[in-house]
């Protein structure tokens, strides 16, 4: 089992939650309100990043409180815990076993990804968006991909500031930060680059049935070794000088995808269409994680997805879930969306007071 205890303390509208987990397929029901997304957030701050909401720290801890907040799970024995202070509101620790050590770790113990009704314009909205969904798909193979994004950023940063103000202006200073952001932005386009490869192979020896089937790409330019991209950043610098920011380099690429059969940009794709390949993409990545990674837990959080299905193919996605060896943890406002999911799923459901009872 991926986690076996979740607890929450003063996280949001949970004052103390204490769930024993005996299933790896774990709903959460009832009215909207009721903190079933706020359980799903607090399990993808298990992960590197801000969460499947991207919300300030300070603003996850109970307000009236004053305590900070803490999250803690166990995961094959592995006790993780993560939260904040009331004394450094926006800095977030991490305890493996009692000891202290970086955010990044997440990703070696486990491996998240989610879909939220926010994600829902995600082939619509801005190519940061899409980056985001695929570095949360990219770091599940290559626990490194964070580390290495955090290092390009803070030496991207760094070398923007130089270039707005001309008068902090040091040509060994930027090009030292060059040599880090080619380092680390050499890794971070390879990690894609191969994830995204990977995909497409777990996509074309997929079966047909009711999920729409994506094709995906990186629109973006891939240098072939550290050295081609540190002299594409050096080569570009006065462009970038002129400009006061980073106009080349990972951080710009975009995700493309289309529809396979119809062979049309998901952008320009119907509602459910879009929703039918964001599945077949969760799917497939998770096909592809147990195939490389089996070592590391998985764990799937759907917010709200049956809704958006008929019948027939919540059935059909319920099935393909259940039959892996992933974690999945899904929200619905009503208990009727996960009929057919009694015999091995965990349910717990929120009555009218807000209060969480275990259903089965």
């Amino acid at each position: 089992m991926s986690l076996s205890r979740l607890t929450l303390t003063h996280y949001r509208n949970h004052t103390a939650l204490d769930l024993e987990l005996k299933s790896n397929f774990i709903i959460f029901s009832g009215e909207n309100g009721a903190g079933k997304t706020n359980i799903l957030e607090a399990v993808s701050m298990l992960a590197p990043g801000r969460g499947l909401r991207r919300a300030a720290l300070r603003d996850v801890a109970q307000q009236d409180v004053g305590k900070g907040f803490a999250i803690s799970a166990i995961s094959q024995e592995t006790q993780l815990g993560t939260g904040c202070d009331a004394s450094h509101p926006d800095r977030r620790i991490l305890r493996v076993n009692g000891a202290a050590m970086a955010i990044n770790k997440l990703a070696e113990y486990l491996s998240i990804s989610w879909l939220t009704p926010a994600m829902d314009r995600l082939f619509n909205d801005g190519a940061s968006a899409r980056r985001r969904f695929l570095d949360r798909l990219t770091l599940a193979l290559y626990p490194d991909h964070a580390h290495h994004a955090s290092r390009y950023e803070n030496a991207m940063r760094q070398r923007n500031r130089i270039f707005a103000d001309e008068g902090a202006y040091d040509e060994n200073w930027v090009a030292s930060l060059e040599a880090i952001m080619a380092e680390h932005g050499y890794y971070l386009s390879k990690n894609r680059a191969q994830l995204v490869n990977a995909l497409n192979i777990m996509l074309d020896a997929a079966q047909d049935d009711a999920f729409a089937k994506p094709h995906i790409e990186i629109s973006g330019e891939y240098y072939q070794d550290i050295e081609a991209m540190l002299i594409a950043l050096k080569n570009n610098r006065p462009i970038d000088r002129s400009a006061k920011r980073s106009l080349i380099g990972p951080h710009r690429d975009d995700v493309l995808v289309k529809h396979r059969i119809k062979n049309r940009s998901a952008a320009h794709c119907s509602t459910g269409e879009q929703k039918a390949m964001l599945l077949s993409l969760i799917l497939a990545h998770a096909d592809l994680v147990r195939e490389r990674r089996a070592d590391k837990p998985l764990l799937i959080l759907l917010d709200e997805v049956a809704a958006h299905l008929d019948p027939a193919r919540r059935l059909i996605l319920f099935e393909r879930l259940s039959q892996g060896k992933s974690q999945i943890w899904l929200t619905g406002t009503e208990k009727a969306l996960f009929t057919g999911t009694e015999a091995y799923a965990q349910h717990y459901h929120f009555d009218e007071g807000l209060h969480l009872r275990n259903d089965g």
